[in-house]
Protein backbone atom coordinates (compact mmCIF):
# COMPACT_ATOMS: atom_id res chain seq x y z
CA UNK A 1 0.00 0.00 0.00
CA UNK A 2 1.44 3.31 -0.99
CA UNK A 3 2.40 5.51 2.53
CA UNK A 4 -0.28 8.22 1.43
CA UNK A 5 -3.52 5.98 1.38
CA UNK A 6 -2.25 5.07 5.03
CA UNK A 7 -4.41 6.33 7.53
CA UNK A 8 -2.76 8.90 10.32
CA UNK A 9 -2.48 7.32 13.46
CA UNK A 10 -1.26 8.65 17.09
CA UNK A 11 1.86 6.03 18.52
CA UNK A 12 -1.43 4.92 21.32
CA UNK A 13 -3.62 3.59 18.27
CA UNK A 14 -1.10 2.20 16.32
CA UNK A 15 -0.25 0.09 19.52
CA UNK A 16 -3.56 -0.97 20.55
CA UNK A 17 -3.92 -1.72 16.61
CA UNK A 18 -0.58 -4.08 16.87
CA UNK A 19 -2.32 -6.19 19.58
CA UNK A 20 -5.46 -6.92 17.94
CA UNK A 21 -3.46 -7.83 14.90
CA UNK A 22 -1.47 -10.51 17.40
CA UNK A 23 -4.66 -11.85 18.95
CA UNK A 24 -4.38 -10.39 22.27
CA UNK A 25 -7.31 -10.02 24.13
CA UNK A 26 -7.01 -8.33 27.05
CA UNK A 27 -4.66 -6.49 29.49
CA UNK A 28 -3.92 -6.06 33.30
CA UNK A 29 -3.22 -2.69 33.49
CA UNK A 30 -3.05 0.26 37.06
CA UNK A 31 -3.80 3.57 34.82
CA UNK A 32 -1.33 6.47 34.36
CA UNK A 33 -0.64 9.51 33.09
CA UNK A 34 2.38 8.46 30.92
CA UNK A 35 0.47 5.93 28.72
CA UNK A 36 -2.98 7.97 28.13
CA UNK A 37 -3.02 7.85 24.71
CA UNK A 38 -2.72 3.82 24.92
CA UNK A 39 -5.41 4.04 27.25
CA UNK A 40 -7.80 6.14 24.86
CA UNK A 41 -7.50 4.22 21.83
CA UNK A 42 -8.49 0.99 24.10
CA UNK A 43 -11.54 3.10 24.66
CA UNK A 44 -12.06 2.43 20.78
CA UNK A 45 -11.98 -1.36 20.81
CA UNK A 46 -13.37 -2.12 23.81
CA UNK A 47 -15.50 -4.71 21.62
CA UNK A 48 -12.58 -6.62 20.90
CA UNK A 49 -10.52 -6.13 24.38
CA UNK A 50 -11.01 -6.30 27.90
CA UNK A 51 -8.82 -3.99 29.84
CA UNK A 52 -8.69 -5.50 33.81
CA UNK A 53 -7.45 -2.32 35.93
CA UNK A 54 -6.12 -4.01 39.13
CA UNK A 55 -5.66 -2.65 42.50
CA UNK A 56 -1.81 -2.73 42.49
CA UNK A 57 1.15 -3.17 39.64
CA UNK A 58 2.25 -5.98 41.62
CA UNK A 59 -1.03 -7.68 41.06
CA UNK A 60 -1.48 -6.36 37.23
CA UNK A 61 1.56 -8.25 36.31
CA UNK A 62 1.00 -11.53 38.16
CA UNK A 63 -2.35 -11.64 36.27
CA UNK A 64 -0.67 -11.18 32.89
CA UNK A 65 1.96 -13.77 33.95
CA UNK A 66 -1.29 -16.23 34.78
CA UNK A 67 -2.65 -15.81 31.86
CA UNK A 68 0.72 -16.57 29.64
CA UNK A 69 1.07 -20.09 31.46
CA UNK A 70 -2.68 -20.67 30.78
CA UNK A 71 -2.73 -19.87 27.36
CA UNK A 72 0.68 -20.11 25.63
CA UNK A 73 0.33 -16.54 24.77
CA UNK A 74 1.98 -13.18 25.94
CA UNK A 75 0.22 -11.92 28.54
CA UNK A 76 0.07 -8.02 28.51
CA UNK A 77 0.51 -5.90 31.51
CA UNK A 78 0.75 -1.92 30.78
CA UNK A 79 2.00 0.43 34.29
CA UNK A 80 3.22 3.97 34.71
CA UNK A 81 6.46 5.09 34.61
CA UNK A 82 8.62 5.21 37.69
CA UNK A 83 7.18 3.48 40.89
CA UNK A 84 4.57 1.69 38.48
CA UNK A 85 7.41 0.06 36.67
CA UNK A 86 9.16 -1.03 39.71
CA UNK A 87 5.89 -2.54 41.50
CA UNK A 88 5.65 -4.73 38.45
CA UNK A 89 9.14 -5.81 38.26
CA UNK A 90 8.29 -8.54 40.72
CA UNK A 91 5.83 -10.03 37.78
CA UNK A 92 8.39 -9.71 35.05
CA UNK A 93 11.09 -11.93 37.21
CA UNK A 94 8.34 -14.24 38.02
CA UNK A 95 7.91 -14.77 33.97
CA UNK A 96 11.73 -14.56 33.46
CA UNK A 97 12.33 -17.45 35.52
CA UNK A 98 9.21 -19.29 34.93
CA UNK A 99 9.73 -19.33 31.31
CA UNK A 100 6.22 -17.30 30.84
CA UNK A 101 5.50 -15.05 27.79
CA UNK A 102 4.60 -11.55 29.13
CA UNK A 103 5.05 -8.41 27.40
CA UNK A 104 5.31 -5.15 30.06
CA UNK A 105 4.32 -2.47 28.48
CA UNK A 106 5.61 0.74 30.63
CA UNK A 107 4.63 4.62 29.65
CA UNK A 108 7.96 6.76 29.15
CA UNK A 109 9.00 10.30 30.69
CA UNK A 110 9.03 12.57 27.38
CA UNK A 111 12.25 12.33 24.90
CA UNK A 112 12.41 15.96 25.31
CA UNK A 113 13.01 15.38 29.12
CA UNK A 114 15.32 12.61 29.42
CA UNK A 115 18.06 12.17 30.51
CA UNK A 116 17.70 14.84 33.52
CA UNK A 117 16.68 12.44 35.96
CA UNK A 118 13.07 13.97 35.24
CA UNK A 119 9.54 13.21 37.15
CA UNK A 120 9.93 9.25 37.45
CA UNK A 121 12.54 8.73 35.13
CA UNK A 122 14.38 5.57 34.67
CA UNK A 123 16.20 3.83 31.79
CA UNK A 124 14.36 0.35 31.46
CA UNK A 125 16.40 -0.87 29.38
CA UNK A 126 19.22 -0.94 32.25
CA UNK A 127 16.30 -1.64 35.17
CA UNK A 128 15.40 -4.91 32.97
CA UNK A 129 17.70 -6.14 31.17
CA UNK A 130 19.00 -9.02 33.44
CA UNK A 131 15.44 -10.04 34.01
CA UNK A 132 13.88 -10.08 30.65
CA UNK A 133 14.30 -11.54 27.34
CA UNK A 134 14.26 -7.59 25.38
CA UNK A 135 13.86 -4.62 27.04
CA UNK A 136 13.68 -1.75 24.94
CA UNK A 137 12.34 1.72 24.27
CA UNK A 138 10.19 3.09 21.06
CA UNK A 139 11.14 6.06 20.42
CA UNK A 140 10.07 6.57 16.90
CA UNK A 141 6.08 5.89 16.72
CA UNK A 142 6.36 4.55 12.67
CA UNK A 143 8.54 1.90 13.97
CA UNK A 144 6.34 0.91 16.51
CA UNK A 145 4.86 -2.45 14.10
CA UNK A 146 8.39 -3.34 14.23
CA UNK A 147 8.92 -3.68 18.03
CA UNK A 148 5.28 -4.95 18.62
CA UNK A 149 6.33 -7.90 16.33
CA UNK A 150 9.79 -8.50 17.58
CA UNK A 151 8.02 -8.25 21.09
CA UNK A 152 5.53 -10.89 20.51
CA UNK A 153 7.68 -13.09 18.61
CA UNK A 154 10.66 -13.07 21.45
CA UNK A 155 8.30 -13.78 24.30
CA UNK A 156 7.00 -16.66 22.75
CA UNK A 157 10.24 -18.13 20.61
CA UNK A 158 12.58 -20.66 22.19
CA UNK A 159 12.65 -20.31 26.27
CA UNK A 160 9.61 -18.31 26.25
CA UNK A 161 9.80 -14.62 28.45
CA UNK A 162 8.94 -11.47 29.67
CA UNK A 163 9.54 -8.48 27.12
CA UNK A 164 9.53 -4.89 28.16
CA UNK A 165 8.83 -1.69 25.89
CA UNK A 166 8.94 1.91 27.31
CA UNK A 167 6.68 4.17 26.01
CA UNK A 168 7.61 7.37 25.80
CA UNK A 169 4.18 9.82 26.20
CA UNK A 170 4.98 12.26 23.58
CA UNK A 171 5.69 9.38 21.35
CA UNK A 172 2.25 7.91 21.75
CA UNK A 173 0.77 11.57 21.04
CA UNK A 174 2.86 11.53 17.61
CA UNK A 175 0.62 10.89 14.36
CA UNK A 176 2.08 8.95 12.03
CA UNK A 177 1.34 6.38 8.51
CA UNK A 178 2.89 3.18 8.88
CA UNK A 179 1.89 -0.08 7.81
CA UNK A 180 0.71 -2.63 10.07
CA UNK A 181 2.86 -5.85 11.43
CA UNK A 182 1.44 -9.41 10.58
CA UNK A 183 0.67 -12.07 13.63
CA UNK A 184 3.39 -13.22 15.08
CA UNK A 185 4.81 -16.96 15.01
CA UNK A 186 6.54 -18.42 17.15
CA UNK A 187 9.98 -19.95 15.91
CA UNK A 188 10.25 -22.95 18.06
CA UNK A 189 13.16 -25.98 17.13
CA UNK A 190 11.50 -29.39 17.12
CA UNK A 191 12.67 -32.78 17.72
CA UNK A 192 13.47 -34.88 14.91
CA UNK A 193 12.75 -38.60 13.88
CA UNK A 194 16.81 -39.07 14.00
CA UNK A 195 17.22 -37.45 17.74
CA UNK A 196 14.27 -39.73 18.97
CA UNK A 197 15.94 -43.20 17.97
CA UNK A 198 18.99 -41.42 19.25
CA UNK A 199 16.63 -41.40 22.53
CA UNK A 200 15.08 -44.58 22.50
CA UNK A 201 18.55 -46.21 21.61
CA UNK A 202 19.86 -44.82 25.22
CA UNK A 203 16.35 -45.84 27.02
CA UNK A 204 16.29 -49.21 25.50
CA UNK A 205 19.51 -50.29 27.30
CA UNK A 206 17.97 -49.28 30.76
CA UNK A 207 16.97 -51.30 33.96
CA UNK A 208 15.90 -48.17 36.08
CA UNK A 209 14.50 -45.54 33.45
CA UNK A 210 12.96 -42.60 34.69
CA UNK A 211 11.27 -39.43 32.98
CA UNK A 212 11.54 -36.05 34.39
CA UNK A 213 9.02 -33.75 32.73
CA UNK A 214 8.23 -29.86 33.09
CA UNK A 215 9.16 -26.72 32.10
CA UNK A 216 7.49 -24.43 29.59
CA UNK A 217 5.02 -24.78 26.41
CA UNK A 218 3.15 -28.15 27.34
CA UNK A 219 -0.03 -28.52 25.46
CA UNK A 220 -2.74 -30.83 26.51
CA UNK A 221 -1.96 -32.76 23.41
CA UNK A 222 1.88 -32.90 24.65
CA UNK A 223 0.77 -33.85 28.20
CA UNK A 224 -1.60 -36.69 26.69
CA UNK A 225 1.32 -37.94 24.43
CA UNK A 226 3.74 -37.95 27.59
CA UNK A 227 1.23 -39.65 29.36
CA UNK A 228 1.07 -42.44 26.53
CA UNK A 229 4.31 -42.88 25.90
CA UNK A 230 5.52 -43.52 29.43
CA UNK A 231 2.74 -45.78 30.19
CA UNK A 232 3.18 -47.79 26.90
CA UNK A 233 6.78 -48.07 27.73
CA UNK A 234 6.27 -48.90 31.70
CA UNK A 235 8.62 -45.71 32.87
CA UNK A 236 7.83 -43.59 35.53
CA UNK A 237 7.03 -40.30 35.59
CA UNK A 238 8.53 -37.57 37.69
CA UNK A 239 8.18 -33.79 37.59
CA UNK A 240 9.64 -30.71 38.10
CA UNK A 241 9.18 -28.10 40.63
CA UNK A 242 4.91 -26.44 40.36
CA UNK A 243 4.62 -28.68 36.89
CA UNK A 244 3.23 -31.64 38.00
CA UNK A 245 -0.23 -31.05 35.49
CA UNK A 246 1.73 -32.35 32.92
CA UNK A 247 1.31 -35.46 33.78
CA UNK A 248 -1.74 -37.33 34.76
CA UNK A 249 -0.81 -37.95 38.96
CA UNK A 250 -3.31 -40.22 38.50
CA UNK A 251 -1.96 -42.88 35.78
CA UNK A 252 0.43 -45.69 37.38
CA UNK A 253 3.49 -44.29 35.76
CA UNK A 254 3.37 -40.87 38.11
CA UNK A 255 6.20 -41.06 41.20
CA UNK A 256 6.01 -37.87 42.04
CA UNK A 257 7.23 -33.85 42.19
CA UNK A 258 10.53 -32.60 42.56
CA UNK A 259 9.16 -29.61 44.15
CA UNK A 260 10.54 -28.08 47.69
CA UNK A 261 8.99 -31.07 49.80
CA UNK A 262 9.79 -33.55 47.65
CA UNK A 263 9.63 -37.07 49.32
CA UNK A 264 12.61 -38.89 50.75
CA UNK A 265 11.74 -41.75 48.63
CA UNK A 266 11.98 -40.26 44.82
CA UNK A 267 15.57 -38.78 46.42
CA UNK A 268 17.03 -41.72 46.52
CA UNK A 269 15.27 -42.91 43.40
CA UNK A 270 16.60 -41.02 41.36
CA UNK A 271 20.06 -41.75 42.75
CA UNK A 272 19.39 -45.32 41.68
CA UNK A 273 18.18 -44.18 37.97
CA UNK A 274 20.95 -45.61 35.22
CA UNK A 275 18.69 -43.59 32.66
CA UNK A 276 17.04 -40.31 33.13
CA UNK A 277 15.42 -38.24 30.46
CA UNK A 278 14.65 -34.74 31.25
CA UNK A 279 11.94 -33.28 29.12
CA UNK A 280 11.64 -29.60 28.78
CA UNK A 281 13.08 -28.69 32.64
CA UNK A 282 15.79 -26.32 33.13
CA UNK A 283 17.51 -28.45 36.21
CA UNK A 284 17.26 -25.49 38.41
CA UNK A 285 18.12 -25.27 41.89
CA UNK A 286 15.06 -26.01 43.44
CA UNK A 287 14.11 -29.26 41.20
CA UNK A 288 17.70 -30.52 41.53
CA UNK A 289 18.04 -29.59 45.70
CA UNK A 290 20.32 -27.46 45.64
CA UNK A 291 22.22 -29.32 42.64
CA UNK A 292 22.80 -32.40 44.79
CA UNK A 293 20.51 -34.73 43.24
CA UNK A 294 22.69 -35.30 40.10
CA UNK A 295 26.36 -34.96 40.88
CA UNK A 296 28.24 -31.88 38.69
CA UNK A 297 29.36 -31.47 35.98
CA UNK A 298 28.56 -35.32 34.72
CA UNK A 299 26.25 -37.01 36.40
CA UNK A 300 26.35 -40.88 37.40
CA UNK A 301 23.13 -41.71 35.09
CA UNK A 302 22.67 -41.48 31.27
CA UNK A 303 21.07 -37.88 31.47
CA UNK A 304 19.18 -36.97 28.22
CA UNK A 305 18.16 -33.37 28.33
CA UNK A 306 15.48 -32.01 25.94
CA UNK A 307 15.09 -28.16 26.45
CA UNK A 308 13.77 -25.16 23.89
CA UNK A 309 16.57 -23.29 24.56
CA UNK A 310 20.15 -24.99 23.87
CA UNK A 311 21.82 -22.40 25.99
CA UNK A 312 20.31 -23.91 28.58
CA UNK A 313 21.57 -27.48 28.22
CA UNK A 314 24.71 -28.39 29.99
CA UNK A 315 25.06 -25.35 31.95
CA UNK A 316 25.11 -27.21 34.87
CA UNK A 317 24.85 -30.61 34.13
CA UNK A 318 26.87 -32.40 31.01
CA UNK A 319 24.70 -34.64 29.01
CA UNK A 320 25.18 -37.51 27.23
CA UNK A 321 22.88 -36.59 24.63
CA UNK A 322 21.76 -32.48 24.81
CA UNK A 323 18.29 -31.57 22.40
CA UNK A 324 17.29 -27.79 21.82
CA UNK A 325 13.75 -28.85 21.16
CA UNK A 326 10.03 -28.03 22.50
CA UNK A 327 8.83 -30.57 24.93
CA UNK A 328 5.76 -31.01 24.45
CA UNK A 329 5.84 -31.50 20.22
CA UNK A 330 9.27 -33.82 21.70
CA UNK A 331 6.26 -36.02 23.40
CA UNK A 332 4.26 -36.07 20.54
CA UNK A 333 7.14 -37.15 18.25
CA UNK A 334 8.33 -39.92 21.12
CA UNK A 335 4.22 -41.10 21.32
CA UNK A 336 3.74 -44.44 19.70
CA UNK A 337 7.44 -45.62 19.69
CA UNK A 338 8.34 -48.66 22.10
CA UNK A 339 11.61 -49.70 24.44
CA UNK A 340 11.60 -52.96 27.10
CA UNK A 341 10.16 -51.06 29.92
CA UNK A 342 10.77 -51.73 33.81
CA UNK A 343 7.64 -53.15 34.88
CA UNK A 344 9.10 -53.93 38.36
CA UNK A 345 10.65 -50.79 38.88
CA UNK A 346 7.75 -48.35 38.06
CA UNK A 347 5.77 -50.22 40.40
CA UNK A 348 7.93 -49.97 43.24
CA UNK A 349 8.05 -46.06 42.90
CA UNK A 350 4.40 -45.75 42.17
CA UNK A 351 3.29 -47.67 45.25
CA UNK A 352 6.22 -45.57 47.40
CA UNK A 353 4.76 -42.38 46.30
CA UNK A 354 1.04 -43.76 46.86
CA UNK A 355 1.97 -44.38 50.31
CA UNK A 356 3.72 -40.65 50.37
CA UNK A 357 0.49 -38.84 49.00
CA UNK A 358 -1.85 -40.43 51.94
CA UNK A 359 -1.48 -37.83 55.06
CA UNK A 360 0.12 -38.99 58.73
CA UNK A 361 -1.76 -38.66 61.20
CA UNK A 362 -2.06 -35.31 63.20
CA UNK A 363 -4.06 -34.62 66.48
CA UNK A 364 -4.90 -30.41 65.64
CA UNK A 365 -8.28 -30.04 65.10
CA UNK A 366 -8.16 -28.87 61.23
CA UNK A 367 -6.00 -31.82 60.17
CA UNK A 368 -4.99 -30.41 56.72
CA UNK A 369 -3.17 -33.24 55.20
CA UNK A 370 -7.06 -35.19 56.03
CA UNK A 371 -8.65 -32.60 54.77
CA UNK A 372 -6.94 -32.57 51.12
CA UNK A 373 -6.96 -35.73 50.85
CA UNK A 374 -10.79 -36.17 51.16
CA UNK A 375 -11.45 -33.21 48.98
CA UNK A 376 -9.14 -33.74 45.89
CA UNK A 377 -11.63 -36.01 44.52
CA UNK A 378 -14.46 -33.06 44.62
CA UNK A 379 -12.32 -30.81 42.91
CA UNK A 380 -13.71 -30.49 39.07
CA UNK A 381 -11.31 -32.14 36.37
CA UNK A 382 -10.64 -28.67 34.42
CA UNK A 383 -10.29 -26.99 37.98
CA UNK A 384 -7.27 -24.58 37.86
CA UNK A 385 -4.98 -24.47 41.07
CA UNK A 386 -2.72 -21.82 41.54
CA UNK A 387 -0.15 -21.37 44.25
CA UNK A 388 2.03 -18.69 46.35
CA UNK A 389 5.19 -19.37 48.37
CA UNK A 390 5.31 -20.79 51.26
CA UNK A 391 4.92 -24.22 52.83
CA UNK A 392 1.28 -24.44 53.18
CA UNK A 393 1.64 -25.03 49.19
CA UNK A 394 2.53 -28.49 50.27
CA UNK A 395 -0.47 -29.69 51.14
CA UNK A 396 -1.47 -29.10 47.67
CA UNK A 397 2.11 -30.50 46.23
CA UNK A 398 1.64 -33.74 48.07
CA UNK A 399 -1.74 -34.46 48.69
CA UNK A 400 -3.74 -33.18 45.32
CA UNK A 401 -3.77 -35.26 42.53
CA UNK A 402 -3.42 -32.93 39.39
CA UNK A 403 -3.32 -33.13 35.05
CA UNK A 404 -4.99 -31.79 32.00
CA UNK A 405 -7.13 -30.13 31.90
CA UNK A 406 -6.78 -28.97 35.21
CA UNK A 407 -3.87 -26.73 35.57
CA UNK A 408 -1.41 -26.42 38.40
CA UNK A 409 0.15 -22.41 38.05
CA UNK A 410 2.59 -21.43 40.64
CA UNK A 411 5.57 -19.14 40.73
CA UNK A 412 8.65 -21.17 40.60
CA UNK A 413 10.76 -18.31 42.03
CA UNK A 414 9.13 -18.05 45.48
CA UNK A 415 7.65 -14.96 45.25
CA UNK A 416 5.14 -14.20 47.88
CA UNK A 417 1.72 -12.71 47.05
CA UNK A 418 1.23 -13.94 43.62
CA UNK A 419 -1.51 -16.78 44.22
CA UNK A 420 -4.34 -14.21 44.72
CA UNK A 421 -3.94 -12.29 41.79
CA UNK A 422 -3.64 -15.61 39.42
CA UNK A 423 -6.33 -16.77 40.44
CA UNK A 424 -8.26 -13.47 39.43
CA UNK A 425 -6.98 -13.73 36.27
CA UNK A 426 -7.57 -17.05 35.67
CA UNK A 427 -11.44 -16.61 36.89
CA UNK A 428 -11.62 -13.65 34.86
CA UNK A 429 -10.66 -15.14 31.41
CA UNK A 430 -13.50 -18.41 32.44
CA UNK A 431 -15.33 -17.47 35.08
CA UNK A 432 -17.61 -20.96 34.88
CA UNK A 433 -14.17 -22.99 35.23
CA UNK A 434 -13.49 -23.46 39.28
CA UNK A 435 -9.92 -21.56 40.15
CA UNK A 436 -8.83 -22.51 43.93
CA UNK A 437 -5.98 -20.30 45.09
CA UNK A 438 -3.33 -21.56 47.86
CA UNK A 439 -2.19 -19.16 49.85
CA UNK A 440 -0.69 -18.18 53.07
CA UNK A 441 -1.69 -15.55 55.95
CA UNK A 442 1.43 -13.24 54.82
CA UNK A 443 0.44 -13.73 51.07
CA UNK A 444 -2.83 -12.68 51.33
CA UNK A 445 -1.48 -9.57 52.91
CA UNK A 446 0.58 -8.74 49.95
CA UNK A 447 -1.91 -9.12 47.32
CA UNK A 448 -5.57 -10.00 48.94
CA UNK A 449 -7.07 -6.17 47.29
CA UNK A 450 -7.09 -7.83 44.27
CA UNK A 451 -10.44 -9.80 45.10
CA UNK A 452 -12.04 -6.07 44.63
CA UNK A 453 -10.63 -7.10 40.78
CA UNK A 454 -12.44 -10.02 40.59
CA UNK A 455 -15.65 -8.64 42.08
CA UNK A 456 -15.58 -5.23 39.89
CA UNK A 457 -14.84 -7.52 36.36
CA UNK A 458 -16.84 -10.83 37.50
CA UNK A 459 -14.12 -13.27 38.37
CA UNK A 460 -15.14 -15.82 41.20
CA UNK A 461 -12.00 -17.33 42.53
CA UNK A 462 -11.79 -19.37 45.82
CA UNK A 463 -8.92 -18.39 48.47
CA UNK A 464 -7.81 -21.14 51.02
CA UNK A 465 -6.18 -18.89 53.16
CA UNK A 466 -3.65 -21.02 55.39
CA UNK A 467 -3.86 -18.83 58.92
CA UNK A 468 -0.70 -19.53 61.00
CA UNK A 469 0.17 -16.39 62.15
CA UNK A 470 3.71 -17.03 60.96
CA UNK A 471 5.66 -16.86 58.03
CA UNK A 472 5.92 -20.04 57.80
CA UNK A 473 8.78 -21.20 55.44
CA UNK A 474 11.14 -18.33 57.02
CA UNK A 475 10.12 -20.20 60.52
CA UNK A 476 11.00 -23.63 59.35
CA UNK A 477 14.53 -21.91 58.25
CA UNK A 478 14.93 -20.13 61.22
CA UNK A 479 13.95 -23.06 63.89
CA UNK A 480 16.35 -24.95 62.15
CA UNK A 481 19.22 -22.73 61.65
CA UNK A 482 18.35 -20.86 65.51
CA UNK A 483 16.08 -22.98 67.55
CA UNK A 484 14.21 -20.77 69.54
CA UNK A 485 15.39 -18.07 68.46
CA UNK A 486 12.14 -16.74 67.16
CA UNK A 487 12.88 -13.07 65.22
CA UNK A 488 10.71 -11.18 62.60
CA UNK A 489 8.34 -14.27 61.75
CA UNK A 490 5.41 -14.09 64.08
CA UNK A 491 2.23 -12.20 62.88
CA UNK A 492 -0.53 -10.13 64.28
CA UNK A 493 -3.36 -10.87 61.84
CA UNK A 494 -6.29 -8.86 61.22
CA UNK A 495 -10.06 -9.98 61.10
CA UNK A 496 -9.99 -11.59 57.50
CA UNK A 497 -14.01 -11.98 58.03
CA UNK A 498 -14.41 -8.58 57.91
CA UNK A 499 -11.14 -8.14 54.65
CA UNK A 500 -12.99 -10.52 52.48
CA UNK A 501 -16.60 -8.79 53.13
CA UNK A 502 -15.69 -5.23 52.88
CA UNK A 503 -14.11 -7.15 49.30
CA UNK A 504 -17.41 -8.43 47.92
CA UNK A 505 -16.70 -11.40 48.99
CA UNK A 506 -18.06 -14.71 50.85
CA UNK A 507 -16.22 -16.24 53.63
CA UNK A 508 -15.39 -19.35 56.02
CA UNK A 509 -13.67 -20.27 58.85
CA UNK A 510 -12.91 -23.54 59.14
CA UNK A 511 -11.07 -24.45 62.79
CA UNK A 512 -12.05 -28.34 62.13
CA UNK A 513 -11.64 -31.26 59.57
CA UNK A 514 -14.93 -31.75 59.11
CA UNK A 515 -15.95 -28.38 58.38
CA UNK A 516 -13.57 -27.94 55.53
CA UNK A 517 -15.27 -30.10 53.04
CA UNK A 518 -18.88 -28.45 53.20
CA UNK A 519 -17.22 -24.79 53.30
CA UNK A 520 -15.66 -25.83 49.82
CA UNK A 521 -19.01 -27.04 48.42
CA UNK A 522 -20.48 -23.92 49.24
CA UNK A 523 -17.71 -21.64 48.11
CA UNK A 524 -18.21 -24.01 44.51
CA UNK A 525 -22.06 -22.76 44.60
CA UNK A 526 -20.83 -18.70 45.19
CA UNK A 527 -21.34 -16.86 42.43
CA UNK A 528 -18.58 -15.14 43.15
CA UNK A 529 -15.37 -14.84 45.41
CA UNK A 530 -14.85 -16.70 48.26
CA UNK A 531 -12.60 -16.38 50.85
CA UNK A 532 -12.19 -19.55 53.22
CA UNK A 533 -9.68 -19.01 56.50
CA UNK A 534 -8.29 -22.00 57.65
CA UNK A 535 -6.64 -21.98 61.40
CA UNK A 536 -3.45 -24.39 60.83
CA UNK A 537 -1.64 -26.01 63.11
CA UNK A 538 2.16 -23.46 63.88
CA UNK A 539 3.29 -26.48 65.41
CA UNK A 540 3.35 -28.38 62.06
CA UNK A 541 5.55 -25.89 59.91
CA UNK A 542 5.38 -28.43 56.81
CA UNK A 543 4.00 -31.41 55.84
CA UNK A 544 6.58 -33.68 56.72
CA UNK A 545 8.13 -31.88 60.05
CA UNK A 546 7.16 -30.22 63.13
CA UNK A 547 8.69 -26.95 65.17
CA UNK A 548 9.67 -29.62 68.06
CA UNK A 549 11.72 -31.96 65.69
CA UNK A 550 13.57 -28.73 64.19
CA UNK A 551 13.86 -27.82 67.87
CA UNK A 552 15.48 -31.59 68.59
CA UNK A 553 18.14 -31.39 65.60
Amino acid sequence: MDGAELRQRTGGQVLVDQLLIHGADCAYCVPGESYLEVLDALYDVRDRFTLYNARHEAGAADMAEAYGKLTGRPGICMVTRGPGACQAAVGVHIAYQDSTPMILLVGQVGRDTMDRESFQEIDYRQMFGPVAKWAAQIDDAARIPEYMARAFRVATSGRPGPVVLALPEDMLTDRVAVPDGRPYVPTQAELSDAQADAIMAVLEGAERPMILAGGPGWTDAGADALRRFAEENEVPVATSFRRQDVIDNRSKVYVGDFGTGVAPSLIRRIGEADVLLVLGPRLGEITTKTYSTLSVPTPEQRLIHVHCDPDEIGRVYAPELGIAANASQAAEKLAGRRTKGAPDWLAALRDEYLSDSEPPPHDFPLDMGAAIAEVRDLLPPDCIVTLDAGNHTGWAHRFLRFGRPGRQIGSTCGSMGYAVPAAVAASLRDPARQVVAFVGDGGFMMSGAELATAVQHGGRPIVLLFNNATYGTIRMHQEREHPGRVSGTDLKNPDFGKLAEGYGAAYARVTETAEFRPALEAAFAHEGPTVIELVTDPEMISTRTTVTKLRAG
